[in-house]
Protein backbone atom coordinates (compact mmCIF):
# COMPACT_ATOMS: atom_id res chain seq x y z
CA UNK A 1 0.00 0.00 0.00
CA UNK A 2 3.09 2.43 0.48
CA UNK A 3 4.31 1.83 -2.69
CA UNK A 4 0.21 2.48 -4.35
CA UNK A 5 0.36 5.53 -2.06
CA UNK A 6 3.59 7.13 -3.69
CA UNK A 7 2.02 6.78 -7.40
CA UNK A 8 -0.84 8.39 -5.98
CA UNK A 9 0.92 11.43 -4.95
CA UNK A 10 2.96 11.30 -8.59
CA UNK A 11 -0.72 11.35 -10.09
CA UNK A 12 -1.91 13.80 -8.03
CA UNK A 13 0.78 16.36 -8.25
CA UNK A 14 0.76 16.13 -12.63
CA UNK A 15 -2.67 16.35 -12.58
CA UNK A 16 -2.72 19.67 -10.38
CA UNK A 17 0.17 21.13 -11.76
CA UNK A 18 -1.79 20.70 -15.02
CA UNK A 19 -3.74 23.85 -17.00
CA UNK A 20 -7.16 21.61 -17.56
CA UNK A 21 -7.08 20.81 -13.93
CA UNK A 22 -6.96 24.91 -13.31
CA UNK A 23 -9.42 25.85 -16.55
CA UNK A 24 -12.09 22.68 -15.43
CA UNK A 25 -11.86 23.78 -11.66
CA UNK A 26 -13.13 27.06 -12.42
CA UNK A 27 -15.43 27.63 -16.03
CA UNK A 28 -16.85 24.44 -14.42
CA UNK A 29 -18.46 25.79 -11.44
CA UNK A 30 -19.07 28.88 -13.40
CA UNK A 31 -21.07 27.67 -16.32
CA UNK A 32 -23.21 26.19 -13.08
CA UNK A 33 -24.01 29.38 -11.70
CA UNK A 34 -24.54 30.61 -14.69
CA UNK A 35 -27.07 27.88 -15.70
CA UNK A 36 -28.75 29.49 -12.21
CA UNK A 37 -28.85 32.55 -12.89
CA UNK A 38 -30.94 31.76 -15.72
CA UNK A 39 -33.06 29.85 -13.86
CA UNK A 40 -33.55 32.16 -10.95
CA UNK A 41 -34.16 34.61 -13.28
CA UNK A 42 -36.81 33.29 -15.63
CA UNK A 43 -38.17 31.21 -12.59
CA UNK A 44 -41.47 29.98 -14.34
CA UNK A 45 -42.52 33.24 -15.21
CA UNK A 46 -43.32 35.16 -18.68
CA UNK A 47 -43.35 38.67 -18.52
CA UNK A 48 -43.78 40.37 -15.52
CA UNK A 49 -46.46 43.21 -16.37
CA UNK A 50 -48.88 43.20 -19.29
CA UNK A 51 -51.29 45.54 -20.83
CA UNK A 52 -54.99 44.32 -21.65
CA UNK A 53 -57.40 46.05 -24.15
CA UNK A 54 -60.74 45.56 -23.02
CA UNK A 55 -63.11 44.98 -26.27
CA UNK A 56 -66.65 46.74 -24.29
CA UNK A 57 -69.24 47.87 -27.03
CA UNK A 58 -72.05 47.44 -24.89
CA UNK A 59 -70.26 49.25 -21.96
CA UNK A 60 -71.06 46.78 -19.17
CA UNK A 61 -67.83 46.55 -17.23
CA UNK A 62 -68.14 50.31 -17.00
CA UNK A 63 -64.73 51.20 -17.85
CA UNK A 64 -63.29 49.80 -14.56
CA UNK A 65 -62.43 46.54 -13.47
CA UNK A 66 -60.93 46.78 -10.33
CA UNK A 67 -60.94 49.69 -7.16
CA UNK A 68 -56.76 49.79 -6.79
CA UNK A 69 -54.43 49.23 -9.71
CA UNK A 70 -52.99 46.28 -10.05
CA UNK A 71 -48.70 46.01 -9.96
CA UNK A 72 -49.08 43.53 -12.79
CA UNK A 73 -52.11 43.76 -15.30
CA UNK A 74 -52.49 47.49 -16.98
CA UNK A 75 -56.48 47.70 -18.32
CA UNK A 76 -57.46 49.86 -21.17
CA UNK A 77 -61.30 50.32 -22.89
CA UNK A 78 -62.85 50.57 -26.02
CA UNK A 79 -66.04 50.82 -26.48
CA UNK A 80 -66.31 49.10 -29.99
CA UNK A 81 -66.02 45.77 -31.70
CA UNK A 82 -62.10 45.03 -32.81
CA UNK A 83 -61.21 42.76 -35.81
CA UNK A 84 -59.15 40.27 -34.52
CA UNK A 85 -56.93 40.86 -37.67
CA UNK A 86 -56.69 44.12 -36.52
CA UNK A 87 -55.95 43.76 -32.91
CA UNK A 88 -52.97 41.23 -34.77
CA UNK A 89 -51.29 43.28 -37.10
CA UNK A 90 -52.47 47.11 -36.61
CA UNK A 91 -50.27 49.40 -35.10
CA UNK A 92 -51.72 51.49 -32.72
CA UNK A 93 -52.67 48.02 -30.59
CA UNK A 94 -49.07 46.88 -30.65
CA UNK A 95 -48.48 48.05 -27.27
CA UNK A 96 -51.22 45.50 -25.94
CA UNK A 97 -50.09 42.38 -25.16
CA UNK A 98 -53.77 40.72 -24.89
CA UNK A 99 -57.13 41.99 -26.16
CA UNK A 100 -60.49 40.49 -23.71
CA UNK A 101 -63.78 40.34 -25.97
CA UNK A 102 -66.55 41.42 -23.62
CA UNK A 103 -70.12 40.71 -25.72
CA UNK A 104 -73.97 41.28 -24.47
CA UNK A 105 -74.14 37.54 -24.37
CA UNK A 106 -71.63 37.27 -21.21
CA UNK A 107 -73.76 38.11 -18.55
CA UNK A 108 -76.58 35.19 -19.59
CA UNK A 109 -73.82 32.37 -20.97
CA UNK A 110 -70.54 33.89 -18.40
CA UNK A 111 -68.01 33.18 -21.36
CA UNK A 112 -65.56 35.55 -22.81
CA UNK A 113 -62.25 34.74 -25.12
CA UNK A 114 -58.93 36.47 -24.33
CA UNK A 115 -56.61 36.62 -27.35
CA UNK A 116 -53.18 37.13 -26.08
CA UNK A 117 -49.78 37.49 -28.09
CA UNK A 118 -47.46 35.40 -25.63
CA UNK A 119 -48.72 33.19 -23.53
CA UNK A 120 -48.84 34.82 -20.03
CA UNK A 121 -47.59 33.15 -16.87
CA UNK A 122 -49.90 30.67 -14.43
CA UNK A 123 -50.09 33.51 -12.30
CA UNK A 124 -51.13 36.17 -15.31
CA UNK A 125 -53.58 34.16 -16.00
CA UNK A 126 -55.04 33.64 -12.94
CA UNK A 127 -55.28 36.94 -12.11
CA UNK A 128 -56.97 37.93 -15.38
CA UNK A 129 -59.42 35.16 -14.73
CA UNK A 130 -60.39 36.50 -11.24
CA UNK A 131 -60.15 39.87 -11.72
CA UNK A 132 -62.35 39.58 -14.65
CA UNK A 133 -64.83 37.44 -12.59
CA UNK A 134 -65.03 39.65 -10.00
CA UNK A 135 -66.15 42.63 -11.77
CA UNK A 136 -68.34 40.62 -13.37
CA UNK A 137 -69.88 39.69 -10.44
CA UNK A 138 -70.48 43.39 -9.37
CA UNK A 139 -72.21 44.20 -12.81
CA UNK A 140 -74.57 41.20 -11.74
CA UNK A 141 -75.42 41.89 -8.22
CA UNK A 142 -76.05 45.62 -9.20
CA UNK A 143 -78.01 44.69 -12.40
CA UNK A 144 -80.08 41.62 -11.16
CA UNK A 145 -80.12 41.76 -7.31
CA UNK A 146 -81.09 44.14 -4.62
CA UNK A 147 -78.33 41.73 -2.33
CA UNK A 148 -75.41 43.42 -1.25
CA UNK A 149 -72.24 42.71 -2.72
CA UNK A 150 -70.49 41.61 0.40
CA UNK A 151 -73.46 39.05 1.37
CA UNK A 152 -73.28 37.51 -2.38
CA UNK A 153 -69.30 36.76 -2.05
CA UNK A 154 -69.75 35.34 1.48
CA UNK A 155 -72.56 33.36 0.34
CA UNK A 156 -70.30 32.75 -3.01
CA UNK A 157 -67.04 31.82 -0.89
CA UNK A 158 -66.01 28.63 -2.61
CA UNK A 159 -64.88 25.74 -0.04
CA UNK A 160 -60.99 25.26 0.68
CA UNK A 161 -60.51 21.70 -0.70
CA UNK A 162 -56.83 20.65 -0.12
CA UNK A 163 -55.19 18.19 -2.11
CA UNK A 164 -52.89 16.02 -0.66
CA UNK A 165 -50.79 13.16 -1.76
CA UNK A 166 -51.43 9.77 1.10
CA UNK A 167 -47.69 9.22 0.54
CA UNK A 168 -46.45 13.04 1.02
CA UNK A 169 -48.67 14.72 3.00
CA UNK A 170 -46.27 17.47 3.51
CA UNK A 171 -46.54 18.46 -0.17
CA UNK A 172 -42.83 18.16 -0.02
CA UNK A 173 -41.87 16.47 -3.23
CA UNK A 174 -41.40 17.56 -6.62
CA UNK A 175 -40.28 16.68 -10.39
CA UNK A 176 -37.79 19.72 -9.37
CA UNK A 177 -36.39 17.82 -6.59
CA UNK A 178 -36.10 15.12 -8.79
CA UNK A 179 -34.04 17.05 -11.53
CA UNK A 180 -31.88 18.36 -8.86
CA UNK A 181 -31.04 14.65 -7.71
CA UNK A 182 -30.45 14.31 -11.36
CA UNK A 183 -28.32 17.35 -11.53
CA UNK A 184 -25.75 15.58 -8.54
CA UNK A 185 -25.85 12.10 -10.52
CA UNK A 186 -24.88 13.65 -13.90
CA UNK A 187 -21.98 15.24 -12.21
CA UNK A 188 -20.47 12.08 -10.77
CA UNK A 189 -21.03 10.41 -14.99
CA UNK A 190 -19.07 14.22 -15.35
CA UNK A 191 -16.48 13.18 -13.30
CA UNK A 192 -16.23 9.64 -14.05
CA UNK A 193 -15.98 10.12 -17.31
CA UNK A 194 -13.30 13.20 -17.72
CA UNK A 195 -10.26 11.37 -14.81
CA UNK A 196 -11.87 7.60 -16.13
CA UNK A 197 -10.50 8.95 -19.47
CA UNK A 198 -7.33 10.69 -17.31
CA UNK A 199 -6.73 6.95 -16.44
CA UNK A 200 -6.39 5.33 -19.32
CA UNK A 201 -4.50 8.32 -21.48
CA UNK A 202 -2.14 8.01 -18.60
CA UNK A 203 -1.57 4.30 -18.27
CA UNK A 204 -1.31 4.07 -22.03
CA UNK A 205 1.14 6.51 -22.36
CA UNK A 206 2.99 4.80 -19.55
CA UNK A 207 2.96 1.74 -21.54
CA UNK A 208 3.70 3.33 -25.08
CA UNK A 209 6.48 4.89 -24.07
CA UNK A 210 7.87 1.47 -21.72
CA UNK A 211 8.28 4.17 -18.69
CA UNK A 212 5.82 1.29 -17.08
CA UNK A 213 8.64 -1.48 -17.38
CA UNK A 214 10.95 0.68 -14.95
CA UNK A 215 8.22 1.69 -13.03
CA UNK A 216 6.74 -2.32 -12.82
CA UNK A 217 10.80 -3.38 -11.04
CA UNK A 218 10.17 -1.38 -8.17
CA UNK A 219 6.25 -2.26 -7.54
CA UNK A 220 3.44 -4.92 -8.44
CA UNK A 221 1.19 -3.84 -11.28
CA UNK A 222 -1.84 -4.26 -9.06
CA UNK A 223 -0.17 -1.07 -6.54
CA UNK A 224 1.01 0.82 -9.58
CA UNK A 225 -3.44 0.64 -10.91
CA UNK A 226 -4.17 1.24 -7.10
CA UNK A 227 -2.05 4.10 -6.99
CA UNK A 228 -3.19 5.54 -10.75
CA UNK A 229 -6.45 5.24 -9.63
CA UNK A 230 -6.73 6.72 -6.20
CA UNK A 231 -3.92 9.75 -6.73
CA UNK A 232 -6.07 10.47 -10.06
CA UNK A 233 -9.21 10.21 -7.86
CA UNK A 234 -7.66 12.05 -5.42
CA UNK A 235 -7.53 14.74 -7.63
CA UNK A 236 -11.50 14.65 -8.71
CA UNK A 237 -12.40 15.15 -5.20
CA UNK A 238 -10.19 18.56 -4.76
CA UNK A 239 -11.87 20.01 -7.98
CA UNK A 240 -14.92 18.78 -6.88
CA UNK A 241 -14.63 20.63 -3.71
CA UNK A 242 -13.13 24.40 -5.35
CA UNK A 243 -16.81 23.44 -7.81
CA UNK A 244 -18.66 23.19 -3.95
CA UNK A 245 -16.61 26.81 -2.85
CA UNK A 246 -17.04 28.55 -5.97
CA UNK A 247 -20.64 27.39 -6.41
CA UNK A 248 -21.21 28.38 -2.95
CA UNK A 249 -20.41 31.33 -2.57
CA UNK A 250 -21.82 32.53 -6.58
CA UNK A 251 -25.35 31.35 -4.99
CA UNK A 252 -25.08 33.20 -1.90
CA UNK A 253 -23.84 36.04 -3.72
CA UNK A 254 -27.00 35.84 -5.79
CA UNK A 255 -28.85 35.53 -3.03
CA UNK A 256 -28.15 38.52 -1.03
CA UNK A 257 -27.77 40.97 -4.71
CA UNK A 258 -29.74 39.86 -7.16
CA UNK A 259 -32.74 38.01 -5.49
CA UNK A 260 -32.56 39.12 -2.48
CA UNK A 261 -36.59 39.76 -2.01
CA UNK A 262 -37.66 36.65 -3.91
CA UNK A 263 -37.21 34.62 -0.27
CA UNK A 264 -38.56 37.55 2.01
CA UNK A 265 -42.02 37.04 3.52
CA UNK A 266 -42.56 41.00 4.50
CA UNK A 267 -42.26 41.83 0.83
CA UNK A 268 -45.70 40.93 -0.72
CA UNK A 269 -46.76 41.04 -4.10
CA UNK A 270 -50.16 41.74 -2.57
CA UNK A 271 -53.16 42.42 -5.02
CA UNK A 272 -56.09 45.07 -3.33
CA UNK A 273 -58.84 43.22 -4.68
CA UNK A 274 -61.02 43.69 -2.04
CA UNK A 275 -61.43 46.39 1.09
CA UNK A 276 -61.96 43.41 3.38
CA UNK A 277 -58.77 42.32 3.50
CA UNK A 278 -59.10 40.79 6.87
CA UNK A 279 -61.66 38.12 5.37
CA UNK A 280 -59.89 36.80 2.30
CA UNK A 281 -61.47 34.58 0.19
CA UNK A 282 -59.44 31.14 -0.85
CA UNK A 283 -59.19 33.09 -4.02
CA UNK A 284 -57.98 36.47 -2.66
CA UNK A 285 -55.51 34.42 -0.19
CA UNK A 286 -54.07 32.73 -3.00
CA UNK A 287 -53.33 36.50 -5.28
CA UNK A 288 -52.04 38.03 -2.23
CA UNK A 289 -49.38 35.99 -1.79
CA UNK A 290 -45.13 36.70 -2.98
CA UNK A 291 -44.30 36.57 -6.05
CA UNK A 292 -43.12 33.16 -6.62
CA UNK A 293 -40.10 32.13 -7.92
CA UNK A 294 -39.98 27.50 -7.81
CA UNK A 295 -36.16 27.76 -8.28
CA UNK A 296 -35.09 30.06 -6.18
CA UNK A 297 -36.95 28.74 -3.36
CA UNK A 298 -36.08 24.97 -4.43
CA UNK A 299 -32.02 25.90 -3.57
CA UNK A 300 -32.42 28.47 -0.99
CA UNK A 301 -35.39 26.31 1.08
CA UNK A 302 -36.07 22.73 0.13
CA UNK A 303 -32.70 21.30 -0.34
CA UNK A 304 -30.90 19.89 2.27
CA UNK A 305 -27.49 20.13 0.86
CA UNK A 306 -25.13 18.55 3.65
CA UNK A 307 -27.51 15.26 3.01
CA UNK A 308 -26.82 15.39 -0.77
CA UNK A 309 -23.43 16.25 -0.57
CA UNK A 310 -22.86 13.61 1.59
CA UNK A 311 -24.59 10.99 -0.59
CA UNK A 312 -22.91 12.46 -3.25
CA UNK A 313 -19.37 11.83 -2.58
CA UNK A 314 -20.01 8.48 -0.58
CA UNK A 315 -21.83 7.55 -4.30
CA UNK A 316 -18.99 9.44 -6.57
CA UNK A 317 -16.26 7.60 -4.74
CA UNK A 318 -17.83 3.99 -5.05
CA UNK A 319 -18.85 4.36 -8.03
CA UNK A 320 -15.29 6.08 -9.58
CA UNK A 321 -13.67 2.76 -7.84
CA UNK A 322 -15.83 0.60 -10.05
CA UNK A 323 -15.84 2.50 -13.46
CA UNK A 324 -12.10 3.63 -12.95
CA UNK A 325 -10.90 -0.12 -12.99
CA UNK A 326 -12.27 -0.37 -16.67
CA UNK A 327 -10.35 2.20 -17.36
CA UNK A 328 -7.32 1.05 -15.83
CA UNK A 329 -8.01 -2.09 -17.20
CA UNK A 330 -8.79 -1.19 -21.19
CA UNK A 331 -5.45 0.96 -21.07
CA UNK A 332 -3.47 -1.82 -19.66
CA UNK A 333 -4.64 -4.55 -22.14
CA UNK A 334 -4.86 -2.66 -25.10
CA UNK A 335 -2.20 -3.44 -27.17
CA UNK A 336 -2.36 -0.64 -28.91
CA UNK A 337 -3.82 3.20 -29.05
CA UNK A 338 -6.04 2.24 -31.37
CA UNK A 339 -7.36 -0.56 -29.32
CA UNK A 340 -7.92 1.61 -26.48
CA UNK A 341 -9.95 3.89 -28.11
CA UNK A 342 -11.86 1.42 -30.01
CA UNK A 343 -13.07 -0.28 -26.82
CA UNK A 344 -13.88 2.50 -24.65
CA UNK A 345 -16.91 3.45 -26.82
CA UNK A 346 -18.70 0.39 -24.46
CA UNK A 347 -18.48 2.17 -21.25
CA UNK A 348 -18.95 5.59 -23.02
CA UNK A 349 -22.23 4.23 -23.74
CA UNK A 350 -22.81 2.27 -20.18
CA UNK A 351 -22.21 6.02 -18.76
CA UNK A 352 -24.82 7.27 -20.72
CA UNK A 353 -27.46 4.34 -19.57
CA UNK A 354 -26.65 5.44 -16.41
CA UNK A 355 -28.10 9.01 -17.34
CA UNK A 356 -30.97 7.38 -19.45
CA UNK A 357 -31.95 5.20 -15.81
CA UNK A 358 -31.75 8.56 -13.96
CA UNK A 359 -34.59 9.79 -16.44
CA UNK A 360 -36.71 6.68 -16.17
CA UNK A 361 -36.17 7.24 -12.54
CA UNK A 362 -37.72 10.42 -12.74
CA UNK A 363 -40.36 9.95 -14.81
CA UNK A 364 -41.63 6.55 -13.19
CA UNK A 365 -40.87 6.91 -9.66
CA UNK A 366 -42.36 3.73 -8.46
CA UNK A 367 -41.74 1.57 -11.53
CA UNK A 368 -40.14 -1.96 -11.27
CA UNK A 369 -37.09 -1.07 -13.48
CA UNK A 370 -36.67 2.14 -11.50
CA UNK A 371 -35.66 -0.41 -8.43
CA UNK A 372 -33.57 -2.53 -10.44
CA UNK A 373 -31.84 0.48 -11.63
CA UNK A 374 -31.21 1.69 -8.16
CA UNK A 375 -29.37 -1.69 -7.58
CA UNK A 376 -27.30 -2.14 -10.73
CA UNK A 377 -23.93 -1.17 -10.15
CA UNK A 378 -24.01 0.60 -13.67
CA UNK A 379 -27.00 3.04 -12.86
CA UNK A 380 -26.96 2.96 -9.22
CA UNK A 381 -25.02 6.33 -8.50
CA UNK A 382 -27.33 8.18 -10.50
CA UNK A 383 -30.37 6.52 -9.92
CA UNK A 384 -30.05 6.83 -5.77
CA UNK A 385 -29.35 10.70 -5.97
CA UNK A 386 -32.42 11.34 -8.14
CA UNK A 387 -34.32 9.03 -5.41
CA UNK A 388 -32.54 11.33 -2.52
CA UNK A 389 -33.68 14.13 -3.94
CA UNK A 390 -37.39 12.92 -4.32
CA UNK A 391 -37.28 11.23 -0.45
CA UNK A 392 -37.57 7.29 -0.01
CA UNK A 393 -40.90 6.43 1.49
CA UNK A 394 -41.04 5.59 4.88
CA UNK A 395 -39.78 2.28 5.68
CA UNK A 396 -37.72 2.24 2.46
CA UNK A 397 -34.90 4.07 3.43
CA UNK A 398 -33.32 0.50 3.56
CA UNK A 399 -33.11 0.19 -0.11
CA UNK A 400 -30.37 2.99 -0.33
CA UNK A 401 -27.96 1.37 1.75
CA UNK A 402 -28.70 -1.77 -0.09
CA UNK A 403 -27.79 -0.15 -3.55
CA UNK A 404 -24.46 1.11 -1.97
CA UNK A 405 -24.05 -2.46 -0.53
CA UNK A 406 -24.13 -3.91 -4.22
CA UNK A 407 -22.28 -0.97 -5.32
CA UNK A 408 -18.95 -1.45 -3.09
CA UNK A 409 -19.43 -5.45 -3.21
CA UNK A 410 -19.15 -4.84 -6.74
CA UNK A 411 -16.24 -2.30 -6.83
CA UNK A 412 -14.08 -4.78 -4.79
CA UNK A 413 -15.06 -7.86 -7.21
CA UNK A 414 -14.06 -5.28 -10.15
CA UNK A 415 -10.85 -4.25 -8.65
CA UNK A 416 -9.60 -8.18 -7.74
CA UNK A 417 -10.19 -8.80 -11.42
CA UNK A 418 -8.98 -5.84 -12.90
CA UNK A 419 -5.81 -6.52 -11.04
CA UNK A 420 -5.34 -9.57 -12.76
CA UNK A 421 -5.85 -8.27 -16.36
CA UNK A 422 -3.10 -5.44 -15.79
CA UNK A 423 -0.99 -7.80 -14.58
CA UNK A 424 -0.92 -10.28 -17.30
CA UNK A 425 -1.23 -7.02 -19.89
CA UNK A 426 0.45 -4.58 -18.79
CA UNK A 427 3.76 -5.41 -20.38
CA UNK A 428 2.17 -7.10 -23.68
CA UNK A 429 2.65 -5.04 -26.66
CA UNK A 430 1.51 -4.96 -30.60
CA UNK A 431 -1.31 -7.39 -30.22
CA UNK A 432 -5.13 -7.58 -31.25
CA UNK A 433 -7.21 -7.65 -28.16
CA UNK A 434 -9.54 -10.09 -28.66
CA UNK A 435 -12.08 -12.32 -25.89
CA UNK A 436 -9.19 -15.21 -25.72
CA UNK A 437 -6.55 -12.72 -24.72
CA UNK A 438 -9.07 -11.58 -21.23
CA UNK A 439 -9.83 -14.98 -20.88
CA UNK A 440 -6.36 -16.26 -20.71
CA UNK A 441 -4.99 -13.34 -18.87
CA UNK A 442 -7.83 -13.57 -16.25
CA UNK A 443 -7.22 -17.90 -15.51
CA UNK A 444 -3.18 -16.83 -15.37
CA UNK A 445 -2.89 -16.39 -11.93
Amino acid sequence: MKQSWIVAQRELKERIASRSFLIMATVGPLLVLALAYILFSLGGKNKAHWNVLISDPMAIMDNKILAKEDPSITYSFANDYIEIKDFEKSEKYQKFDALLEVNEKILSNKAAFLFYREKPSNKITLSLQYQFERRLEEVMVQRFSNMPLSKFRQLKQPINLAFRNIYDLENQKSDLNAWLGYFFGACIVLFVFLFGMTILRSTMKEKSNRVVEILLASLKPRELMLGKIIGIGISALIQFCFWVLIIGIGLYALRETLFPDLLDAANMNALQMSEEVKSLTLQERMFSAKEYNEFVELVYERVNFGNMLFYFILFFIVGYLFYGTFFATLGAISGSESDGQQFVIPLILLLFFALYAGYFSIVNPTHSLTTFFSYLPFTSPVVCLVKIAEGYPEGESYQLFISLFLLIISATFTLIVSGRLYKNGILKFGHRLRLKHILKWLKRA
